[in-house]
């Protein structure tokens, strides 16, 4: 009996020992839909939270889109999460952005459901990004094997200008 609980106690603390990354949590799309990040494993992601009803709205939505539209394929994601925690400028459901953002801007790249960043009802996903960094990013970086960094949207990405995703991540 000691035996099984000490084989018990050794693989839960094995299990508990695993280290977490930004793809071992699950997240709800913006059509309601749970989702688990791993299926993004092997792919850089940009994580961003984002608004619609601010003065970088289209500036943001349009460089984000050129993003995935041009890396996609090489095994990229913006990974866009609504949220109305800063200016209130995000006010509209989920079902409401989504149509917004697809309609007017053509947004091809994940969105998920509108969540709190910061405080006590920040999403997990983001509280272990805000974690990781130890500062609230607006965007943050995941690399293929789950390593996490804070980025400048500027000094990653200009729109028309040259780009080396490279030099900021595990892109390959």
């Amino acid at each position: 009996m000691l035996s099984v609980l000490t084989l018990l106690l050794i693989l839960f603390s094995l299990n508990e020992a695993k280290q977490k990354d930004l793809y071992t949590f699950k997240v709800v799309n913006s059509r309601g839909r749970l989702v688990s990040l791993e299926k993004y494993r092997g792919s850089v992601s940009l994580v961003v939270n984002v608004a619609s009803d601010c003065g970088f709205t289209e500036d943001h939505y349009t460089d984000l889109q050129q993003l995935q539209r041009d890396f996609g394929p090489s095994h990229f994601n913006v990974l866009a999460f609504p949220c109305n925690q800063f200016g209130q400028q995000e006010p509209g459901s989920d079902k409401d952005i989504d149509a917004f953002v697809r309609r007017v801007y053509g947004v091809s790249f994940p969105l998920f459901s509108k969540i709190a960043v910061v405080g006590t009802g920040a999403n997990n996903a983001f509280k272990y990004l805000v974690d990781s960094l130890q500062r609230c990013q607006e965007k943050s970086l995941t690399g293929t094997s789950g390593s996490t960094s804070s980025i400048e949207m500027g000094k990653l990405w200009m729109p028309g200008g040259p780009v080396s995703l490279s030099k900021n991540s595990d892109l390959k």
